[in-house]
Formats: structure tokens, C-alpha cells, sequence
């Protein structure tokens, strides 16, 4: 699945629990409980996606050629994931969950439960 594909991206996105989506920042923004978990930006040079991981992958990602440090987000460990990276598409999937994941951990147990999010490990 090509999540830089916008229909791909809403697709994937929608398929999880408590998502909702907006156009927010020049960019299509995923959100959890209110809080951004993925961003999808396109323009002329290409496309990015945004995810936030943990201080370990931002390390390795950020040594790869074609991800850095996400842009506004930096403090917070997120990166910014272009079309040009040598990451598989299963592996932005895997990445793009993993932000979902993150972020939704960090959302009150009742707001989890209201969103239909099954309990984390």
C-alpha cells in the first residue's frame, strides 16, 4: 500500500480506531483523540508523510537518506518520511502504526475506551 497516495493514506488511516481527518498546515493531518499521529504533505518536489517515533528509530530513520528531522515537531522525536526514502512500503505502514500507537498511549483511559481503542501493552 503507497501511503503517499492520498485515498491510500485515508484508507489505512481511517482503518484504525478513533481516527479523524483534517486539512490542517498545508497538509493532511491524521488525528487521534485530537492529537496528530501522521501528517501527508505533497507539493511540487514531492511528497512527505510525518510520524512520530520513539528517541531509537528517530536515531536510525534520521541516518537514512530521505527522512530528517520533521520540521515544528523535532522536540518530540517526530520525523518527516519522503517519497524518495529507501523504506518499503510495508515499512511506512509499520510506522505510520507505530505513531498511531504512540500517540494513542499517551491519551487518557477513558477517552480510549470511548474511541473504540483496544487497551495498549
Amino acid at each position: 500500500m503507497n501511503l503517499f497516495d492520498r485515498a491510500n493514506f485515508d484508507a489505512f488511516a481511517t482503518g484504525l480506531a478513533g481516527v479523524t481527518l483534517v486539512d490542517q498546515w498545508e497538509s493532511h493531518v491524521a488525528k487521534v483523540g485530537d492529537k496528530v499521529f501522521a501528517l501527508l504533505h505533497r507539493d511540487d518536489a514531492g511528497a512527505n508523510i510525518c510520524v512520530k517515533v520513539t528517541e531509537e528509530t528517530f536515531e536510525i530513520l534520521t541516518s537514512l537518506g530521505g527522512i530528517a528531522q520533521a520540521p515544528y515537531f523535532a522536540k518530540r522525536k517526530w520525523v518527516s518520511i519522503t517519497d524518495k526514502a529507501s523504506l518499503s512500503p510495508e515499512e511506512l505502514v509499520l510506522y505510520v502504526k507505530r505513531s498511531y500507537d504512540l500517540v494513542a498511549q499517551g491519551l487518557t483511559r477513558k477517552l480510549r475506551r470511548e474511541l473504540g481503542i483496544v487497551p495498549l501493552a
